[in-house]
């Protein structure tokens, strides 16, 4: 602010007088040379917005004395922009739309409600696999439907020549010069506007797969409302953006496309740094990005120019040494870390990683071990910029002129990594050590990512979750019963199911698309496999969901891309889809043999989600592989194998053919890499997602200040967070005789509460649907509905994997205590409503696990939950359920329903005083006439204040009145 001391540190850059910016170094003295890099990053932002309201003098100060200050103070974050994932994005988007409607209501103007920073919403979650393998699944949408109906509302396939392709011109030997391309695409197959496949050297189309075309296709047509509504809000909302569908994923285009890494605004020049509703926000850390996963509430916050507040974190420094072995890819690296930072407890802090390993590692390496930050349990794993990530950028295309600039501007505030060994490293709170030599290859699974297990040891492994209870890893089946077979004919021949059979590979977009490495690996092994005879048996589900248009590409470039095809793994489309439960449904054929047998099926996934039943209801195991192991498991057709003494298979001469055969070497990679991996493929993509598709460039969408809300659609409805909007907030009322609506165990998901995937044909969503006039097939998914309330909130509690204690076993159903009813959880809220009961939720440790996700809160909310007590909660998703207005208690410390004998049938009456404190104890009295006291999980005064507003919707909106 004016008048401040902070206008002191104000200088001019250098060799480039015009650009200004913040010498913090200068300001913060000793104190800065220090801190680890991502506390100088908070430290200048606190610097640059200060206003003495949202950021005073004291919390910057706080930041630069994060050595004694950590874990005790709060501290505010205003990031540079925002990055929201269309599954996220829409219920965002819908309460802005929602806002201003409430605004114009209360005599407010609803002109000024717009986000107040960058913000980019990235269409990529409403892939379906409908088509794989250039052929009709007869697969609707998830939900079912009458297979021999066509689909309604969508209009036919307009095909049209593309232009002539390069073919054999000279000096080309790229795939163009021979025309291959994916099988079934003929001579007039339409081109992808935004994602072509080029001839590497001419950058004339190739063609692309009709799979994809296919897929595109469906996409547009089932979600043409919300795509008019994105389309609407690009139109009237000031710094709002939309990648368009079939671009590719939300975290993918953030790091290949809208990362500054430094802004410059009006020549003033500052570090990027972004909040985003996607768990996988944290891969541009990688890139020296400061940026991490909020629920679509703080995220909607931030858009209104509020700043994100966090405990001052513990940084742990991860020092990183040696180099790994030829085998092992990312994903092993990333697995590997994963296990070693879960061990050394990094949950909630913030992760930096040093030492002279770090410069062994590319930025795709470190993009790829940065993303899977959330599955240990840090907020953030910071990757500083260095060497190697300037030629990182020169190599995809950065503007010379601006790497320049970034370069003079990142060391001139001493946030430039020195590879030097003679270079002062930062003070950490504690310094963990990992050698990269010590890694070997691993897969996770069969229900968690953190159960990693060595793939020498797969076999053996496999068969001891057989014999284990069921439990995380175990399956109890019957030793008589282990080596149980189940043929079944499928396409005129018959096969022979059994525990651990492969029914499902993808090769999906999440988190090793960002590194050519591994995706060219998976193509190289397919090439050397396919040239030996191998092949992966036709009822395995095959599927390559690329990041986005970029990895299409290399993979085309390369010659790779028909092998892959020849073995099924034909691209399917760009955005998420089988790590989101997106996968049609498996042939009636394989699910019925499966079913009969009670066959252990296995799926098998380059992803970062495995939770049991999230892939596929009839598929119990799913194992998180590499890219070329997904493959190498595909053409083994089981995860019973031991890849060093048995083959994969017999090629053409009768051989066997073993993984060592056909594993591509790190020389062969990095050869490859190096001819395909190009910056005009970078430009040429980039270009592309700034232009859009003929599809989204010709969709229609209103141009009102105010959405014109449609009272038949299902899709988009106002929802009814703002009816209570006022002035003044409220008191919080004491929550007096509430019944239990359900009682959960540990680990519940956010997936648990809020399901992204199917609408199952008897929940309480697809009642309301079909009372809506529309089919089975029509229902689409949760994900794709978030912008419709009643949807969401008949869809809370609706995971077919969630376990009551009332019910004793897996169901989304609970019991109405007033009546005795077994009803489904949506029914017993709205009978509770109805009776004006108020109904809270019993939990055990880490509630709200699992990516971030809004209506996890939002659905509780309008279930009419009030609090949610358990022994421990997720740190996002407290901050969620505090933001939506209910309120975190924690059991005290060796407390536990069990413990306190506890049946969850009392009604439970909790005292909220008028004046609340951060983490004071509050009193609950039970009908039965026990008492026992709890935590009120507030962490800081402005939490305090959400709630008393009845969370921050209503907070910011009050604003513009």
């Amino acid at each position: 602010p004016p008048g401040s001391p902070y206008q002191l540190v104000i200088e001019a850059l250098g060799n480039y007088p015009q650009k200004k910016f913040y010498n913090v170094s200068k300001l913060g003295g000793a104190k800065y040379d220090t801190l680890p890099y991502s506390i100088r990053v908070l430290f200048e932002s606190s610097v640059r917005n200060c206003d003495g309201f949202l950021v005073k003098e004291t919390d910057a100060m706080n930041i630069l004395d994060w050595k004694t200050k950590q874990n005790n103070v709060e501290v505010p974050f205003c990031p540079a922009r925002v990055v929201l994932q269309d599954f996220t994005g829409i219920p965002a988007m819908v309460d802005f739309a929602a806002m201003r409607e409430a605004v114009r209501n209360a005599g407010g103007d609803p002109v000024k409600v717009n986000p107040a920073c960058p913000t980019d919403l990235t269409v990529d979650h409403s892939l379906q696999i409908d088509f794989s393998k250039c052929a009709i699944q007869n697969a609707p949408n998830p939900g079912g439907g009458d297979l021999q109906k066509p689909m309604a509302k969508l209009s036919p396939l307009k095909v049209q020549p593309r232009k002539p392709p390069c073919r054999g011109q000279t000096g080309c030997k790229g795939p163009c010069s021979t025309g291959e391309s994916s099988r079934n695409s003929g001579p007039f197959s339409a081109q992808i506007e935004n994602t072509p496949i080029l001839c590497p050297f001419h950058l004339q189309p190739v063609h692309e797969p009709e799979t994809v075309l296919k897929n595109q296709e469906m996409e547009f047509g089932r979600n043409r409302e919300r795509l008019q509504f994105f389309k609407w809000s690009s139109k009237v909302f000031k710094n709002v953006s939309i990648i368009p569908p079939e671009t590719g994923m939300a975290h993918q285009v953030n790091l290949e496309h809208l990362s500054r890494v430094v802004f410059e605004v009006k020549d003033f020049l500052y570090p990027d740094s972004v909040v985003g509703t996607d768990s996988h926000t944290t891969m541009v850390n990688g890139l020296g990005i400061l940026g991490w996963g909020v629920g679509g509430i703080e995220t909607e916050a931030v858009m209104l120019g509020m700043p994100v507040t966090l405990t001052l974190p513990e940084v742990v420094g991860c020092e990183l040494t040696g180099t790994a072995s030829p085998l092992a890819t990312s994903i092993d690296i990333v697995l590997s870390i994963t296990k070693h930072l879960r061990q050394a407890e990094v949950a909630g802090k913030f992760v930096e990683f040093f030492g002279s390993g770090v410069s062994q590692l590319s930025v795709a390496d470190r993009t790829t071990i940065a993303n899977m930050c959330p599955e240990y349990g840090a907020i953030l794993s910071f990757f500083p910029v260095d060497n190697v990530t300037l030629k990182h950028l020169k190599h995809t295309g950065f503007d010379k002129a601006k790497l320049e600039v970034m370069e003079a501007y990142l060391k001139a505030v001493k946030l430039f990594r020195n590879d030097e060994s003679s270079s002062r490293e930062p003070e950490y709170s504690q310094v963990v050590q990992f050698s990269l030599s010590s890694i070997i290859p691993y897969v996770s699974g069969p229900k968690r990512s953190q159960d990693r297990v060595a793939v020498n040891n797969m076999k053996s492994d496999f068969q001891a979750c057989l014999n284990e209870k069921c439990g995380v890893k175990g399956f109890q089946i019957a030793a008589e019963k282990q080596n149980d077979i189940v043929p079944v004919q499928y396409e005129g021949n018959e096969y022979k199911l059994s525990h651990g059979c492969i029914v499902i590979a993808a090769v999906i977009s999440c988190t090793n698309n960002c590194n050519p490495s591994v995706m060219l690996a998976a193509g190289l092994l397919a090439k050397k496999a396919v040239e030996a005879g191998l092949v992966v048996k036709p009822y395995i589900r095959t599927s390559l969901s690329p990041g986005s248009g970029m990895v299409t590409h290399y993979l085309s470039s390369s010659g790779v891309l028909p092998y892959l095809s020849k073995l099924g793994f034909e691209v399917v489309g760009y955005g998420c889809s089988t790590c989101v439960g997106n996968t049609a449904p498996l042939p009636e054929a394989i699910r019925n043999a499966i079913k009969q047998g009670d066959i252990i099926a296995c799926g098998v996934l380059s992803g970062t989600k495995n939770f049991e039943g999230r892939v596929c209801d009839c598929v119990r195991a799913n194992y998180l592989a590499s890219p070329p192991l997904v493959v190498a498991y595909a053409i083994a057709g089981t995860v019973r194998i031991d890849f060093e003494t048995e083959p994969l298979g017999t090629g053409f001469d009768g051989k066997s053919i073993y993984l060592r055969d056909i594993w591509p070497t790190r020389k062969e990679l990095h050869t490859v890499e190096e001819e395909c991996v190009i910056s005009s493929m970078f430009k040429e993509l980039k270009e592309k997602m700034e232009k859009g598709n003929k599809r989204w460039n010709l969709l229609e969408a209103p141009e009102s200040t105010l959405f014109p809300w449609d009272l038949k659609s299902t899709y988009i409805r106002c929802p009814s967070f703002f009816d209570k909007l006022a002035k003044e907030p409220v008191s919080p009322q004491p929550i007096e005789n509430a019944h239990v609506l359900l009682y959960l165990g540990d680990s519940v998901t956010t997936d648990h509460i809020s399901p992204a995937g199917s609408i199952a044909r008897s929940s309480a969503a697809a009642k309301y649907l079909t009372n809506k006039g529309l089919t089975p097939r029509e229902f689409n998914s949760y994900g794709a509905r978030r912008g419709n309330d009643a949807v969401m909130t008949r869809g809370t509690f609706a995971n077919i994997k969630l376990l009551n204690k009332f019910i004793g076993k897996p169901a989304p159903k609970t019991i109405h205590f007033p009546s005795g009813q077994t009803l489904d959880v949506f029914e017993a809220a709205e009978l509770y409503q109805k009776e004006g009961i108020p109904v809270i939720i019993l939990a055990g440790k880490k509630y709200g696990l699992g990516s971030s996700r809004d209506w996890a809160a939002k659905g509780p909310f309008l279930l009419g939950v009030k609090a949610v007590l358990a022994e421990s909660f997720e740190k996002v998703h407290r901050s969620q359920l505090v933001g939506i207005g209910i309120a975190p208690l924690q059991f005290l410390p060796g407390e536990n329903p069990s413990v306190l004998g506890l049946s969850g049938r009392e009604q439970f009456s909790i005292l909220l005083p008028p004046e609340l404190s951060p983490g004071m104890t509050l009193d609950i009295k039970t009908s039965t006439g026990k008492v026992f006291s709890v935590i009120a999980l507030f962490e800081n005064e402005m939490e305090i204040t959400l709630y008393q507003y009845g969370g921050s919707l209503n907070f910011v909106a009050r604003r513009f009145l």
